[in-house]
Parts: C-alpha cells; sequence; structure tokens
C-alpha cells in the first residue's frame, strides 16, 4: 500500500450510522457498490466505528453507492453476504477474524464479488485478508506503559483470544520490557468484545492487582476500562487508560494517555482503489507503520505526564520499525505464514 492521506469524518454520521440511517445502496451512477459487515456497534469508538468511516469515505471520495449491516452469528454472516453479493454488491468489506470461513464460501458460490476480511488469515482469488500490524502500535504503548507506570505494574483487557489480539499483547509486553526489563504484566480476557460491564470488572481486578496503566483490546467493552481507570483516579490513584484500534484520545480524554491507532478509513481506501485498478485479489494486504496505517498518537491534553527522553524514546523506536530495523513481535495466523498451515 502507498502512503495514503488520514482523512477524518465527523462524529454525527458514526451516530447516525448507529440508528441504522446510513446505508445508500441506490445503485444509479454510483461506479460500484461496497458493504459492510461489523459484528458489533459502529457507535464503538473504536474497531467498528473506524471502519463505517472508512465505508463514509469510499462514499464520498469515490461515489461508491454503500451499505452497512450489524451480524452476529455465523448464520447470518452467510445470509449478509448472500444478500450483499447476490444483489450485485462488487466489494464487500467483513470487519473482523470471525467472518473469513463464511467469506471463503461466499467466495466460492459468487466469484465476481470480491471480499475483504479485516484480520483475516484465509486467501482465495477473491478473498483477501486485510492485515493490521497493530502490533507496531502496541509496541509502542507498552514503551509508554512501562515508563510512566509507578507501580512497576502494567495490565491487558483483551475480548476473545484470537490472534491479531494476542499479537497486540505479544507486542505491547516486548515494548514495555524493552524500557522496563523488571515491569509485571497483567492479561486477562473477558469473552466478549461489548459486554463493558465484564471489562470494567476485569480492569477493577488489575487495578486492585496494582497495576497503573492499563490497555484493552476490545471494541465497545473499551468504555469499561476507561470507566474503571477514571474511578480509580477520582479514589485518589494514579492511573492511565491506553487505547486501541483508532485514535481514542478524545473518548475519555482526562485518563487515556496515548492511542494504539489503526487508520482504518484509509487502508480501506486503498483498498477499493486497488479494486478498482484490478489489482486486489489472490493474496493479503499487510498494513503497519511502513504504509501509514498504523501509528501510536500521545494525548496532547496529557503529554505533560510523559517525560521527554520517554518521548524521544518511542519516536526512535517508531523510526525504527519504520526502516525495518526493529522488528516487532507478532503471532502468525495469515495462510502461507511461516508456522501458518
Amino acid at each position: 500500500m502507498t502512503r495514503p492521506t488520514h482523512t477524518l469524518l465527523v462524529a454525527a454520521a458514526i451516530a447516525f450510522a448507529a440508528c441504522g440511517g446510513a446505508d445508500d445502496n441506490r445503485g444509479g451512477d454510483a461506479p460500484f457498490r461496497a458493504a459492510l459487515l461489523t459484528a458489533g456497534p459502529v457507535s464503538d469508538a473504536g474497531w467498528y466505528a473506524g471502519a463505517y468511516e472508512g465505508l463514509l469515505l469510499l462514499r464520498d471520495s469515490l461515489g461508491a453507492a454503500v451499505s452497512h449491516q450489524q451480524t452476529r452469528t455465523p448464520a447470518e454472516f452467510d445470509e449478509a453476504f448472500f444478500s450483499y453479493a447476490s444483489s450485485g454488491y462488487d466489494l464487500i468489506f467483513a470487519h473482523g477474524f470471525e467472518y473469513q470461513d463464511a467469506a471463503i464460501r461466499a467466495g466460492e458460490r459468487f466469484p465476481e464479488t470480491t471480499f475483504v476480511v479485516s484480520g483475516g488469515g484465509r486467501v482465495s482469488a477473491n478473498v483477501v485478508p486485510l492485515v493490521f500490524e497493530l502490533e507496531e502500535g502496541s509496541y509502542l504503548a507498552g514503551m509508554l506503559a512501562a515508563g510512566v507506570s509507578e507501580s512497576g505494574v502494567v495490565g491487558m483487557v483483551g475480548g476473545v483470544a484470537i490472534p491479531p489480539v494476542e499479537g497486540t499483547f505479544r507486542a505491547f509486553e516486548a515494548g514495555a520490557r524493552a524500557v522496563d526489563p523488571a515491569v509485571r504484566i497483567l492479561e486477562s480476557f473477558t469473552g466478549s468484545w461489548d459486554d463493558v460491564g465484564a471489562a470494567k470488572e476485569a480492569a477493577v481486578a488489575q487495578l486492585s492487582r496494582g497495576a497503573d496503566v492499563l490497555i484493552h483490546n476490545v471494541d465497545a467493552a473499551s468504555f469499561g476500562v476507561f470507566q474503571a481507570v477514571r474511578e480509580a483516579r477520582t479514589a485518589g490513584r494514579t492511573a492511565w487508560a491506553l487505547g486501541m484500534n483508532r485514535d481514542q484520545n478524545d473518548v475519555a480524554p482526562d485518563v487515556i494517555i496515548g492511542s494504539a491507532v489503526i487508520r482504518i478509513p484509509d487502508a480501506f481506501l486503498e483498498v477499493a482503489e486497488a479494486w478498482r485498478a484490478g489489482e486486489l485479489g489472490g493474496r493479503p494486504i499487510f498494513a503497519g507503520q511502513a504504509e501509514d496505517v498504523i501509528d501510536f498518537v500521545l494525548n496532547p491534553a496529557l503529554r505533560g505526564q510523559v517525560p521527554p527522553g520517554l518521548v524521544a524514546a518511542i519516536d526512535a523506536a517508531r523510526d525504527r520499525i519504520r526502516s525495518g530495523s526493529l522488528t516487532v513481535p507478532r503471532v502468525p495466523f495469515v495462510e502461507g505464514e511461516p508456522g501458518v498451515q
């Protein structure tokens, strides 16, 4: 992927989509039709919100006719793929690892439709995994976490232990230990992307064990992590949260000290342009810091809480990742990668 230009879309559009008013599925004179499937709400201010912003970017920048549907079960995955493909949609984005098997089935049935699976690992002529190398951002987040921690304990709260999520946590650990080899790292999975209460409970448990910096890899459940950290600060503790999947610094600007960011709209636009040029299919697309899709972004409002030397170390590590001189740990899961059958 070439370096894209980051485009921000207004939050009001996300709220509109959450109410079901976002679809524009009128074929008309649109050059192509694009659909988006998400397994959770696009009002999550994170993973799904970024995907919906990407869908709107295809509409506004390329003139695509677009539609979005939230699906929760494998049966709904199959039904939505069938509905969109049989209705003549050209490009279907399925935003999550869980869609990969259904996408392969749909790809076999609809060879003229291209299916793009965010975080997927299975490949065919018309099923394309879009692999966000988010571990490159979470490594830098780990450096920050260890560098600002006063207790020497940091925590990670995840939803479901799938390879892309585990990869971000392994990289977070590596980044933290690059700054403080003695740092203690806590990890827990709630089994849900959207259960705010379960995520808050897991965060509270880690805070009670001494963690004072928490990162998440969940979706709407991230609000529970942020609330737990806010309550700890209100009670007089020093504690910070880290955003993930999107720049979440403005979601809880009093507690989120930085975010590991995927610029999902930019990646969707690049994929759509590659599809229109006939260059998409048969291989995965990897998008990381070198493509300016992944980054770690400090919260400007809390930058004063980060020692200048730590900021410089993070910037230097970012440069080394971009140049290829620093390889960040990851969990391989894409067909054709070493160790993946």
